[in-house]
Protein backbone atom coordinates (compact mmCIF):
# COMPACT_ATOMS: atom_id res chain seq x y z
CA UNK A 1 0.00 0.00 0.00
CA UNK A 2 2.57 2.34 1.20
CA UNK A 3 4.74 4.36 -1.02
CA UNK A 4 6.92 5.57 2.01
CA UNK A 5 10.07 4.77 3.20
CA UNK A 6 9.28 1.58 6.37
CA UNK A 7 10.68 4.00 8.84
CA UNK A 8 8.29 7.20 8.10
CA UNK A 9 5.27 4.55 9.37
CA UNK A 10 7.27 2.26 11.31
CA UNK A 11 5.84 1.50 15.18
CA UNK A 12 9.15 0.21 16.80
CA UNK A 13 9.44 -1.86 19.69
CA UNK A 14 12.29 -0.87 22.20
CA UNK A 15 13.83 -3.71 23.87
CA UNK A 16 16.33 -2.63 27.34
CA UNK A 17 18.31 -6.11 26.32
CA UNK A 18 19.02 -6.61 30.28
CA UNK A 19 15.83 -7.22 31.29
CA UNK A 20 14.21 -9.04 28.76
CA UNK A 21 15.00 -12.24 28.55
CA UNK A 22 17.45 -14.43 30.09
CA UNK A 23 18.51 -17.56 28.18
CA UNK A 24 21.72 -18.61 30.51
CA UNK A 25 20.90 -18.66 34.34
CA UNK A 26 22.71 -15.70 34.77
CA UNK A 27 19.76 -13.39 36.02
CA UNK A 28 20.70 -10.99 32.94
CA UNK A 29 19.03 -10.69 29.57
CA UNK A 30 20.63 -11.32 26.50
CA UNK A 31 20.63 -11.67 22.93
CA UNK A 32 19.31 -15.55 23.22
CA UNK A 33 16.19 -14.84 25.08
CA UNK A 34 15.66 -11.78 22.80
CA UNK A 35 15.30 -14.18 19.87
CA UNK A 36 13.14 -16.46 21.74
CA UNK A 37 10.94 -13.93 22.14
CA UNK A 38 10.52 -12.31 18.85
CA UNK A 39 7.38 -14.17 17.88
CA UNK A 40 5.85 -12.25 20.84
CA UNK A 41 7.00 -9.06 19.13
CA UNK A 42 5.79 -9.90 15.84
CA UNK A 43 2.49 -11.61 16.87
CA UNK A 44 1.64 -7.71 18.32
CA UNK A 45 2.34 -6.59 15.07
CA UNK A 46 5.12 -3.79 15.41
CA UNK A 47 7.01 -3.17 11.85
CA UNK A 48 10.81 -2.87 13.69
CA UNK A 49 12.46 -3.80 16.98
CA UNK A 50 15.89 -0.83 18.48
CA UNK A 51 17.89 -3.14 21.43
CA UNK A 52 19.50 -0.74 23.42
CA UNK A 53 23.07 -1.26 23.61
CA UNK A 54 25.12 -4.57 24.12
CA UNK A 55 28.39 -3.84 22.98
CA UNK A 56 31.18 -4.67 25.46
CA UNK A 57 31.03 -2.59 28.26
CA UNK A 58 32.23 -2.42 31.81
CA UNK A 59 28.33 -1.48 32.65
CA UNK A 60 28.73 1.59 34.38
CA UNK A 61 26.15 2.96 32.71
CA UNK A 62 24.61 -0.42 31.58
CA UNK A 63 25.96 -0.26 27.83
CA UNK A 64 25.81 3.35 27.13
CA UNK A 65 29.64 3.27 27.91
CA UNK A 66 30.92 1.33 25.34
CA UNK A 67 34.91 -0.24 25.30
CA UNK A 68 34.10 -1.57 22.10
CA UNK A 69 31.50 -0.75 19.98
CA UNK A 70 31.83 -3.98 17.20
CA UNK A 71 31.49 -7.19 19.76
CA UNK A 72 29.23 -7.83 22.27
CA UNK A 73 29.12 -7.88 26.21
CA UNK A 74 30.14 -11.59 26.82
CA UNK A 75 26.67 -11.67 29.27
CA UNK A 76 24.97 -10.72 26.22
CA UNK A 77 25.96 -13.30 24.13
CA UNK A 78 28.35 -12.98 20.69
CA UNK A 79 28.36 -12.08 17.51
CA UNK A 80 27.00 -15.00 16.05
CA UNK A 81 24.04 -14.77 18.29
CA UNK A 82 23.66 -11.29 17.37
CA UNK A 83 23.34 -12.45 13.59
CA UNK A 84 21.16 -15.30 14.48
CA UNK A 85 18.98 -12.92 16.51
CA UNK A 86 18.74 -10.46 13.08
CA UNK A 87 17.84 -13.30 10.63
CA UNK A 88 15.59 -14.80 12.89
CA UNK A 89 13.89 -10.74 13.07
CA UNK A 90 13.99 -10.38 9.30
CA UNK A 91 12.69 -14.24 8.80
CA UNK A 92 9.27 -12.47 10.95
CA UNK A 93 8.98 -9.29 8.92
CA UNK A 94 10.58 -7.14 11.22
CA UNK A 95 13.25 -4.43 11.13
CA UNK A 96 15.98 -4.35 13.39
CA UNK A 97 17.77 -1.11 15.30
CA UNK A 98 20.57 -0.86 17.69
CA UNK A 99 21.94 1.90 19.81
CA UNK A 100 25.14 3.16 18.87
CA UNK A 101 26.08 5.95 21.23
CA UNK A 102 28.53 8.32 19.66
CA UNK A 103 29.15 10.93 21.82
CA UNK A 104 30.90 9.24 24.25
CA UNK A 105 32.96 5.83 25.36
CA UNK A 106 33.47 4.37 28.41
CA UNK A 107 37.15 4.72 30.02
CA UNK A 108 37.97 1.35 29.61
CA UNK A 109 37.87 1.96 25.53
CA UNK A 110 41.78 0.95 24.51
CA UNK A 111 41.75 5.00 22.80
CA UNK A 112 40.39 6.39 26.22
CA UNK A 113 43.22 4.74 27.93
CA UNK A 114 46.40 5.54 25.17
CA UNK A 115 44.77 9.26 25.10
CA UNK A 116 45.33 9.37 28.72
CA UNK A 117 48.52 8.49 28.78
CA UNK A 118 50.44 11.88 27.70
CA UNK A 119 49.80 14.70 25.17
CA UNK A 120 52.09 12.52 22.80
CA UNK A 121 50.34 9.32 21.69
CA UNK A 122 48.42 8.71 18.25
CA UNK A 123 45.38 8.82 20.30
CA UNK A 124 46.11 12.15 22.36
CA UNK A 125 43.07 14.47 20.69
CA UNK A 126 40.78 11.82 20.19
CA UNK A 127 38.56 13.60 23.87
CA UNK A 128 38.63 16.52 25.02
CA UNK A 129 41.81 17.32 26.87
CA UNK A 130 41.82 21.19 28.59
CA UNK A 131 44.28 22.23 30.96
CA UNK A 132 43.58 23.89 34.30
CA UNK A 133 42.77 27.10 35.00
CA UNK A 134 45.96 29.14 36.57
CA UNK A 135 44.30 28.55 39.99
CA UNK A 136 44.14 24.64 39.10
CA UNK A 137 40.50 24.64 38.81
CA UNK A 138 38.37 23.09 35.56
CA UNK A 139 38.31 25.14 32.25
CA UNK A 140 34.72 25.89 32.20
CA UNK A 141 31.64 25.77 34.73
CA UNK A 142 30.36 22.99 32.82
CA UNK A 143 28.03 21.01 34.95
CA UNK A 144 27.37 17.00 34.45
CA UNK A 145 23.86 15.82 33.74
CA UNK A 146 24.68 13.10 36.75
CA UNK A 147 25.79 15.61 38.93
CA UNK A 148 29.07 17.30 39.71
CA UNK A 149 31.44 19.41 37.04
CA UNK A 150 31.01 17.89 33.83
CA UNK A 151 35.58 17.47 34.21
CA UNK A 152 37.63 14.84 35.50
CA UNK A 153 41.24 15.18 36.38
CA UNK A 154 44.13 13.00 34.85
CA UNK A 155 47.07 13.28 36.37
CA UNK A 156 49.10 11.86 34.04
CA UNK A 157 48.25 14.79 31.50
CA UNK A 158 47.97 16.62 33.74
CA UNK A 159 44.84 18.24 31.90
CA UNK A 160 41.09 17.93 32.41
CA UNK A 161 38.65 15.64 30.31
CA UNK A 162 35.05 16.58 28.76
CA UNK A 163 32.14 13.54 30.35
CA UNK A 164 28.70 15.06 29.91
CA UNK A 165 27.49 12.11 31.88
CA UNK A 166 29.57 10.17 34.29
CA UNK A 167 33.53 10.68 34.94
CA UNK A 168 33.66 7.12 33.04
CA UNK A 169 32.02 8.07 30.08
CA UNK A 170 34.26 10.51 28.54
CA UNK A 171 33.36 12.72 25.62
CA UNK A 172 34.91 11.97 21.99
CA UNK A 173 36.76 15.02 20.54
CA UNK A 174 34.65 15.43 16.84
CA UNK A 175 36.66 18.00 16.00
CA UNK A 176 39.26 15.52 14.93
CA UNK A 177 38.34 14.18 12.03
CA UNK A 178 39.96 11.00 12.78
CA UNK A 179 36.83 10.53 15.18
CA UNK A 180 34.10 10.83 12.20
CA UNK A 181 36.36 8.24 10.40
CA UNK A 182 35.77 5.68 12.91
CA UNK A 183 32.53 6.17 13.63
CA UNK A 184 32.01 5.70 9.82
CA UNK A 185 34.04 2.63 9.96
CA UNK A 186 31.75 1.47 13.01
CA UNK A 187 28.28 1.94 10.87
CA UNK A 188 29.79 0.48 7.83
CA UNK A 189 30.71 -2.64 9.95
CA UNK A 190 26.95 -2.84 11.57
CA UNK A 191 25.41 -1.97 8.03
CA UNK A 192 27.00 -4.82 6.56
CA UNK A 193 26.05 -7.38 9.08
CA UNK A 194 22.50 -6.47 7.68
CA UNK A 195 20.98 -4.07 10.61
CA UNK A 196 18.50 -1.88 9.53
CA UNK A 197 18.81 1.60 11.22
CA UNK A 198 20.75 3.16 14.04
CA UNK A 199 19.25 5.21 17.06
CA UNK A 200 21.77 7.50 17.88
CA UNK A 201 21.82 8.30 21.57
CA UNK A 202 22.44 11.96 22.79
CA UNK A 203 23.58 13.22 19.47
CA UNK A 204 23.14 16.56 21.07
CA UNK A 205 25.63 15.80 23.66
CA UNK A 206 28.33 15.10 21.16
CA UNK A 207 31.21 17.90 21.65
CA UNK A 208 32.80 19.63 18.14
CA UNK A 209 34.27 22.59 19.73
CA UNK A 210 37.42 23.49 19.81
CA UNK A 211 39.68 25.74 22.73
CA UNK A 212 38.71 28.46 24.64
CA UNK A 213 35.42 26.92 25.40
CA UNK A 214 32.87 29.02 26.36
CA UNK A 215 31.59 28.85 29.88
CA UNK A 216 27.43 28.02 30.38
CA UNK A 217 25.30 31.22 31.77
CA UNK A 218 23.13 30.86 34.27
CA UNK A 219 18.96 30.38 33.16
CA UNK A 220 17.00 32.85 33.83
CA UNK A 221 14.10 31.02 34.04
CA UNK A 222 15.41 28.26 36.14
CA UNK A 223 12.15 27.23 38.50
CA UNK A 224 12.54 24.57 41.57
CA UNK A 225 10.43 21.60 40.63
CA UNK A 226 9.13 18.99 42.85
CA UNK A 227 12.03 16.42 41.68
CA UNK A 228 15.68 16.63 42.08
CA UNK A 229 15.54 15.82 38.58
CA UNK A 230 14.62 19.54 38.02
CA UNK A 231 16.63 21.01 41.26
CA UNK A 232 19.85 19.56 40.49
CA UNK A 233 22.45 22.21 39.57
CA UNK A 234 22.72 21.25 35.75
CA UNK A 235 19.14 22.15 34.85
CA UNK A 236 20.33 26.11 36.56
CA UNK A 237 22.37 26.72 33.40
CA UNK A 238 21.47 27.43 29.56
CA UNK A 239 23.56 25.34 27.57
CA UNK A 240 22.87 26.01 23.94
CA UNK A 241 25.90 26.43 21.52
CA UNK A 242 28.21 26.09 24.18
CA UNK A 243 28.17 22.43 25.70
CA UNK A 244 24.77 20.97 24.18
CA UNK A 245 23.55 21.11 20.34
CA UNK A 246 26.75 22.64 18.88
CA UNK A 247 26.62 23.45 14.98
CA UNK A 248 29.18 21.31 14.08
CA UNK A 249 27.53 18.04 15.12
CA UNK A 250 25.98 18.22 12.07
CA UNK A 251 29.30 17.31 10.22
CA UNK A 252 28.84 14.19 12.10
CA UNK A 253 24.82 13.86 11.15
CA UNK A 254 25.90 14.93 7.10
CA UNK A 255 28.97 11.81 7.71
CA UNK A 256 26.13 9.50 8.67
CA UNK A 257 24.02 10.28 5.95
CA UNK A 258 26.45 9.38 3.20
CA UNK A 259 27.00 5.85 4.48
CA UNK A 260 23.61 5.04 5.32
CA UNK A 261 22.63 6.28 1.90
CA UNK A 262 25.41 4.04 0.24
CA UNK A 263 23.03 0.88 1.79
CA UNK A 264 19.44 0.28 0.60
CA UNK A 265 16.53 1.60 3.02
CA UNK A 266 18.67 2.35 6.18
CA UNK A 267 17.56 4.33 8.80
CA UNK A 268 19.30 7.10 10.94
CA UNK A 269 17.28 8.37 13.98
CA UNK A 270 18.99 11.06 16.30
CA UNK A 271 17.91 11.35 19.86
CA UNK A 272 18.17 15.17 20.44
CA UNK A 273 17.15 17.37 23.36
CA UNK A 274 16.20 21.14 23.01
CA UNK A 275 17.22 21.31 26.81
CA UNK A 276 17.39 25.31 27.02
CA UNK A 277 15.76 25.69 23.08
CA UNK A 278 12.57 24.62 21.74
CA UNK A 279 13.28 20.90 20.99
CA UNK A 280 11.30 21.11 17.75
CA UNK A 281 13.75 23.80 16.23
CA UNK A 282 16.76 21.64 17.76
CA UNK A 283 15.16 18.66 15.41
CA UNK A 284 14.36 20.44 12.31
CA UNK A 285 17.94 21.35 12.36
CA UNK A 286 19.19 17.84 12.76
CA UNK A 287 16.89 16.56 9.80
CA UNK A 288 17.75 19.17 7.48
CA UNK A 289 18.42 17.69 3.89
CA UNK A 290 21.68 15.69 4.12
CA UNK A 291 21.38 14.77 7.52
CA UNK A 292 19.18 12.22 9.88
CA UNK A 293 16.17 10.78 8.76
CA UNK A 294 14.48 11.56 11.46
CA UNK A 295 15.14 12.58 15.43
CA UNK A 296 13.41 10.45 18.47
CA UNK A 297 11.55 13.86 20.29
CA UNK A 298 11.58 14.09 23.98
CA UNK A 299 8.53 16.27 24.43
CA UNK A 300 5.58 13.48 25.31
CA UNK A 301 8.39 11.91 27.86
CA UNK A 302 7.65 14.62 30.30
CA UNK A 303 9.10 13.09 33.82
CA UNK A 304 5.89 14.63 36.04
CA UNK A 305 3.12 13.95 32.94
CA UNK A 306 0.93 16.22 31.01
CA UNK A 307 -2.12 17.11 30.46
CA UNK A 308 -4.62 17.28 27.65
CA UNK A 309 -4.04 20.41 26.67
CA UNK A 310 -0.04 19.51 27.61
CA UNK A 311 -0.15 16.63 25.16
CA UNK A 312 -2.06 18.71 22.52
CA UNK A 313 0.66 21.50 22.62
CA UNK A 314 3.33 19.29 22.27
CA UNK A 315 1.96 17.63 19.15
CA UNK A 316 0.91 20.85 17.59
CA UNK A 317 4.45 21.84 17.71
CA UNK A 318 5.57 19.23 15.71
CA UNK A 319 2.78 19.70 13.06
CA UNK A 320 3.97 22.95 12.65
CA UNK A 321 7.14 21.72 11.46
CA UNK A 322 6.76 18.39 10.54
CA UNK A 323 4.06 18.04 8.97
CA UNK A 324 3.98 15.88 5.91
CA UNK A 325 7.13 14.14 6.54
CA UNK A 326 8.16 11.41 8.34
CA UNK A 327 11.34 13.27 10.39
CA UNK A 328 10.08 12.99 13.93
CA UNK A 329 9.64 9.59 16.57
CA UNK A 330 7.29 10.49 19.26
CA UNK A 331 7.31 8.12 22.44
CA UNK A 332 5.38 8.12 25.62
CA UNK A 333 8.29 6.01 27.55
CA UNK A 334 11.60 4.38 27.57
CA UNK A 335 14.42 3.31 29.19
CA UNK A 336 15.23 6.75 30.80
CA UNK A 337 11.91 8.10 32.69
CA UNK A 338 9.24 6.48 34.75
CA UNK A 339 6.59 4.63 32.67
CA UNK A 340 3.64 6.41 31.06
CA UNK A 341 0.83 4.48 32.92
CA UNK A 342 2.37 5.96 36.00
CA UNK A 343 3.58 9.46 34.78
CA UNK A 344 0.05 10.33 33.14
CA UNK A 345 -2.69 9.32 36.02
CA UNK A 346 -2.44 12.42 37.59
CA UNK A 347 -2.25 14.71 35.37
CA UNK A 348 -5.24 13.33 33.16
CA UNK A 349 -6.90 12.66 36.31
CA UNK A 350 -7.53 8.66 36.02
CA UNK A 351 -8.11 7.07 38.23
CA UNK A 352 -5.62 3.79 38.86
CA UNK A 353 -8.23 1.01 38.23
CA UNK A 354 -8.76 2.48 34.65
CA UNK A 355 -5.09 2.44 33.96
CA UNK A 356 -5.66 -0.15 31.93
CA UNK A 357 -7.36 1.71 29.65
CA UNK A 358 -5.83 4.49 29.95
CA UNK A 359 -2.31 2.58 28.18
CA UNK A 360 -4.02 1.33 25.56
CA UNK A 361 -5.46 4.78 24.70
CA UNK A 362 -2.38 6.24 24.84
CA UNK A 363 -0.42 3.24 22.29
CA UNK A 364 -3.66 4.29 19.88
CA UNK A 365 -2.94 7.84 20.23
CA UNK A 366 1.01 7.44 19.29
CA UNK A 367 0.49 4.97 16.81
CA UNK A 368 -1.80 7.35 14.85
CA UNK A 369 0.68 10.26 14.74
CA UNK A 370 2.54 11.71 11.94
CA UNK A 371 6.48 9.74 11.62
CA UNK A 372 7.25 7.02 13.28
CA UNK A 373 6.51 6.03 17.39
CA UNK A 374 8.31 3.99 19.66
CA UNK A 375 6.96 1.59 22.59
CA UNK A 376 9.09 0.31 25.35
CA UNK A 377 8.60 -3.15 26.62
CA UNK A 378 5.80 -3.68 28.67
CA UNK A 379 4.05 -0.82 27.69
CA UNK A 380 1.96 -3.33 25.43
CA UNK A 381 0.87 -5.03 28.69
CA UNK A 382 0.09 -1.73 30.94
CA UNK A 383 3.35 -2.24 33.11
CA UNK A 384 3.57 0.33 36.21
CA UNK A 385 6.33 2.08 37.15
CA UNK A 386 8.06 -0.15 40.16
CA UNK A 387 8.16 2.50 42.90
CA UNK A 388 9.53 -0.06 45.39
CA UNK A 389 13.47 -1.19 44.93
CA UNK A 390 14.65 -0.21 48.12
CA UNK A 391 18.26 1.28 47.70
CA UNK A 392 20.56 -1.41 48.31
CA UNK A 393 19.20 -3.07 45.29
CA UNK A 394 19.38 -0.37 42.68
CA UNK A 395 21.74 -0.35 40.14
CA UNK A 396 21.05 2.93 38.26
CA UNK A 397 24.28 5.63 38.86
CA UNK A 398 21.75 8.03 38.50
CA UNK A 399 19.61 7.20 41.12
CA UNK A 400 22.14 6.10 43.45
CA UNK A 401 24.04 9.81 43.13
CA UNK A 402 19.99 11.37 44.21
CA UNK A 403 19.04 7.90 46.53
CA UNK A 404 16.90 7.68 48.56
CA UNK A 405 15.09 10.96 47.29
CA UNK A 406 15.16 10.57 43.72
CA UNK A 407 14.59 6.52 42.70
CA UNK A 408 16.51 6.89 39.05
CA UNK A 409 15.88 4.90 35.93
CA UNK A 410 15.51 1.21 37.26
CA UNK A 411 12.03 1.83 37.78
CA UNK A 412 11.27 1.45 34.71
CA UNK A 413 13.84 -1.30 33.89
CA UNK A 414 12.94 -4.23 36.22
CA UNK A 415 12.65 -7.47 33.85
CA UNK A 416 9.70 -8.62 31.69
CA UNK A 417 7.49 -11.43 33.32
CA UNK A 418 6.22 -13.54 30.95
CA UNK A 419 5.21 -16.57 33.12
CA UNK A 420 3.93 -15.91 36.67
CA UNK A 421 3.86 -19.64 37.78
CA UNK A 422 7.64 -19.94 36.94
CA UNK A 423 10.52 -18.64 39.29
CA UNK A 424 11.17 -15.18 38.47
CA UNK A 425 8.22 -14.75 36.57
CA UNK A 426 9.37 -17.14 34.08
CA UNK A 427 12.18 -14.08 32.78
CA UNK A 428 15.44 -16.45 34.56
CA UNK A 429 16.24 -19.46 36.03
CA UNK A 430 18.63 -17.50 38.46
CA UNK A 431 18.84 -17.23 41.78
CA UNK A 432 18.85 -13.51 41.61
CA UNK A 433 18.13 -11.37 38.45
CA UNK A 434 19.88 -7.96 38.02
CA UNK A 435 16.91 -6.08 39.65
CA UNK A 436 14.31 -7.18 41.49
CA UNK A 437 11.28 -8.53 39.61
CA UNK A 438 8.04 -6.31 40.09
CA UNK A 439 5.00 -8.18 42.28
CA UNK A 440 2.81 -5.77 40.17
CA UNK A 441 3.90 -7.01 36.85
CA UNK A 442 3.54 -11.13 38.01
CA UNK A 443 -0.36 -9.85 37.51
CA UNK A 444 0.36 -8.91 34.32
CA UNK A 445 2.34 -11.65 32.55
CA UNK A 446 3.35 -11.66 29.07
CA UNK A 447 2.20 -15.05 28.05
CA UNK A 448 -1.30 -15.16 30.08
CA UNK A 449 -2.29 -11.77 28.41
CA UNK A 450 -1.25 -13.07 24.93
CA UNK A 451 -4.55 -16.02 25.36
CA UNK A 452 -6.69 -13.29 27.15
CA UNK A 453 -8.70 -11.80 24.03
CA UNK A 454 -9.64 -8.48 26.47
CA UNK A 455 -5.69 -7.76 27.34
CA UNK A 456 -3.99 -4.72 26.36
CA UNK A 457 -1.66 -6.62 24.21
CA UNK A 458 -4.32 -8.39 22.30
CA UNK A 459 -6.65 -4.89 21.62
CA UNK A 460 -3.72 -3.06 20.42
CA UNK A 461 -2.77 -5.94 18.56
CA UNK A 462 -6.01 -5.92 16.95
CA UNK A 463 -5.38 -2.28 16.35
CA UNK A 464 -1.85 -1.77 14.67
CA UNK A 465 -3.59 -5.18 12.12
CA UNK A 466 -6.27 -2.61 11.20
CA UNK A 467 -4.14 0.72 11.01
CA UNK A 468 -1.71 -1.12 8.39
CA UNK A 469 -4.97 -1.13 6.21
CA UNK A 470 -5.56 2.64 6.46
CA UNK A 471 -4.29 4.85 3.48
CA UNK A 472 -4.51 7.72 5.50
CA UNK A 473 -1.77 6.49 8.13
CA UNK A 474 0.39 4.36 5.71
CA UNK A 475 0.70 6.46 2.32
CA UNK A 476 1.01 10.13 3.72
CA UNK A 477 2.24 11.95 6.97
CA UNK A 478 -0.33 14.26 6.97
CA UNK A 479 -2.34 15.61 10.39
CA UNK A 480 -4.39 18.91 10.42
CA UNK A 481 -3.50 21.15 14.02
CA UNK A 482 -4.98 19.44 16.93
CA UNK A 483 -9.01 20.03 18.38
CA UNK A 484 -11.36 18.74 20.62
CA UNK A 485 -12.50 19.74 24.17
CA UNK A 486 -10.51 19.96 27.61
CA UNK A 487 -10.74 16.23 27.51
CA UNK A 488 -10.34 15.47 23.95
CA UNK A 489 -8.02 15.06 21.23
CA UNK A 490 -9.20 14.98 17.95
CA UNK A 491 -7.64 15.67 14.62
CA UNK A 492 -7.60 14.10 10.93
CA UNK A 493 -5.18 12.24 9.10
CA UNK A 494 -5.24 12.83 5.16
CA UNK A 495 -3.72 10.92 1.92
CA UNK A 496 -5.02 10.59 -1.46
CA UNK A 497 -6.97 7.83 -0.48
CA UNK A 498 -8.48 8.50 2.45
CA UNK A 499 -9.77 11.29 5.38
CA UNK A 500 -9.89 9.85 8.89
CA UNK A 501 -10.97 11.34 11.73
CA UNK A 502 -9.47 10.42 14.93
CA UNK A 503 -11.04 11.23 18.22
CA UNK A 504 -9.20 10.46 21.81
CA UNK A 505 -11.85 10.71 24.63
CA UNK A 506 -10.12 10.84 28.27
CA UNK A 507 -13.13 10.70 30.00
CA UNK A 508 -14.50 7.47 28.45
CA UNK A 509 -11.09 6.75 27.68
CA UNK A 510 -11.95 5.44 24.14
CA UNK A 511 -10.97 6.09 20.59
CA UNK A 512 -12.85 6.33 17.50
CA UNK A 513 -12.54 6.71 13.74
CA UNK A 514 -14.39 8.05 11.21
CA UNK A 515 -14.05 8.25 7.13
CA UNK A 516 -15.00 11.64 6.40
Amino acid sequence: MSQLKWWETAVIYQIYPRSFQDSNSDGIGDLNGITSRLDYIANLGVDAIWISPFFKSPQKDFGYDVSDYCDIAPEYGTLNDFERLLSTAHSLGLKLMIDIVAAHSSDQHPYFQESRQSKRNSKSDWYHWVDPMPDGTPPTNWLSFFGGSAWSWEPRRQQYYLHNFLPSQPNFNFSNPKVLDYFEEIARFWFDIGVDGFRLDAVHTINADKPPYKNNTPNPNFVLGPLPLDQQPFFRQLHDFAQLNQPGIQEFSARMRVVSDSYDDRFLMGEVDGDNEDAMKVSKSFTEDGRLHATYNFDLLEWNGLTVDGVKQVINKAVEIFNNTGKLCFAFSNHDVPRSLSRQLAPLNIKNEHGEALQLLLLKLESCLIGSTCIFQGEELAYEDVEDIPVEAMKDPWGIEFAPIFPGRDTCRTPMVWDANLPNGGFSDANKTWLPISKKHLKKAALEKVKNDGSTYNKFAQFLSWRKKQPAFMQANKITQLSGSERQIIFDRISDQQTLRCCFDFDSLTASFEEI
